[in-house]
């Protein structure tokens, strides 16, 4: 693994080389992969051209594979790529034409341009996200991430002692209300129901202390909304700081592996609305609550 990029904590980003990650992998080869997320937290592997089924089988060598929950929320003629499994990052419909600049969907995907870690809508989060290029923009789109370990690293003792103990409440409703999207369509009231995080995580494998930070956050528990809004917003713009954050430049064929427990990130515009973007991108399924939840807002 060659480091591409480190924070004032330490290594942050590696290009993982010399493997081909559209065939099995044998057990160390899966656990050097998991020893080189536990050390940088996000992974990059160039030149790997994989089918869907390839990338999901890939993905499953680290756990349960999560259902999308824009598919989730989709009838399944709007579905492009078939399987729940795989979420669909692209500017395409379900019979391949470029979405309309108005289109719902697109509406809908804005979300990603905010800092975010994926699925914390849901109670037990996600652990690893591992987004395939299958068609890049000429320019643009790039995805930045931000090292939630170095973030907590520089805070101060005053608020660490203060954060130490907090749950925040998230939902997908909170991150789209800010870009003005409320359209989730009938039957899905379940599914943008808040559920609660501690805002400090502990990664079970290293032991390093992290801020489990999203724009999905809408709320703090015991604390009023305005308050906890300011407080996270306070939070989020420390932790985006340069010194904290990598952008990565697409290539087609690139899969990027990242640890939703102790990284953020968020896509990047593109501005000629007429080139086709289409990523991929599995999840695997968190494992074990951080909080306590209220059974009426746990998200299934």
């Amino acid at each position: 693994m060659t480091p591409l990029a480190r924070t004032p904590s330490g290594d942050f980003v590696a290009e993982v080389s010399g493997l081909a990650i559209n065939a099995p992998l044998s057990a160390d080869q899966v656990a050097a992969i998991e020893a080189g997320m536990d050390r940088y937290a996000v992974l990059v592997f160039r030149g790997q051209p994989l089918t869907d089924e390839q990338q999901r089988s890939f993905s499953r060598n680290f756990g349960d594979l999560e259902a999308a929950l824009i598919a989730q929320m989709s009838k399944p003629e709007e579905q492009r790529l078939g399987s729940v499994e795989m979420a669909d990052v692209s500017n395409l419909t379900a019979s391949g034409a470029l979405r309309g600049r108005d289109d719902n969907r697109r509406m809908y995907a804005l979300g990603n341009r905010l800092w975010h870690s994926d699925a914390s809508f849901r109670a037990t989060g996600a652990i690893y996200s591992l987004l395939s290029a299958r068609v890049v923009p000429g320019s643009g789109g790039d995805t930045e991430f931000a090292d939630m370990r170095a973030a907590y690293d520089a805070l101060d003792d005053r608020t660490k002692a203060e954060i130490e103990d907090l749950i925040a409440e998230h939902s997908i409703a909170f991150s789209r209300a800010q870009l003005g999207f409320a359209d989730y369509g009938p039957g899905n009231e379940d599914k943008i129901r808040p559920v609660r995080h501690r805002l400090v995580r502990t990664h079970p494998v290293t032991g390093r202390k992290s801020l489990y930070l999203s724009a999905h956050i809408g709320s703090i528990v015991g604390w009023p909304v305005p308050e906890a809004r300011a407080f996270i917003r306070d939070l989020t713009e420390h932790a985006t700081q340069p010194q904290f954050t990598h952008a990565h430049h697409w290539r087609v064929h690139d899969l990027v592996m990242w640890d939703n427990r102790t990284t953020m990130h968020r896509a990047r515009a593109y501005r000629d609305l007429e080139e086709v973007r289409d990523l991929r991108r599995t999840t695997i399924k968190g494992t074990g609550l951080t909080a306590e939840q209220i059974p009426a807002l746990a998200a299934e």
